[in-house]
């Protein structure tokens, strides 16, 4: 039986369709979540910046689990998930300004629409 928090958000992505995404497409639907809960931060909203920070997290786990045997990706996503988590959550101590974190996620947006 599951938990609420073993409760998948994204159920059909994590029994593998996930792994067969390029990783620039991965990086572009985490973007899009990041992008969201950056909106919704600055709007006040809480609940709704949770719950998008709750997507992207969910997919950057997902990401780091299938690019396990590559370095570079995996350095790009722990980084990533950790400055994103930080200016959600945290003190923000990178100074992660959440334009240009945007503006870096923007780019791979474009290619997943």
């Amino acid at each position: 039986m599951q938990t609420p928090s073993s409760k998948f958000i994204h159920p059909t992505l994590a029994t593998g369709r996930w792994a067969k995404l390029p990783f620039s497409l991965q990086i572009g639907n985490i973007g899009s979540e990041i992008s969201r809960a950056i909106r919704s931060k600055a709007k006040g909203n809480a609940e709704r910046m949770n719950n998008a920070a709750a997507r992207a997290i969910k997919l950057f786990e997902l990401s780091i689990d299938c690019n396990q045997n590559d370095p570079a990706k995996l350095k790009e996503l722990c980084r990533g998930k950790e400055e994103f988590c930080d200016y959600i959550y945290g003190n923000n101590t990178f100074n992660t300004d959440p334009t240009k974190m945007q503006a870096y996620y923007d780019q791979f947006v474009s290619l997943v629409r």
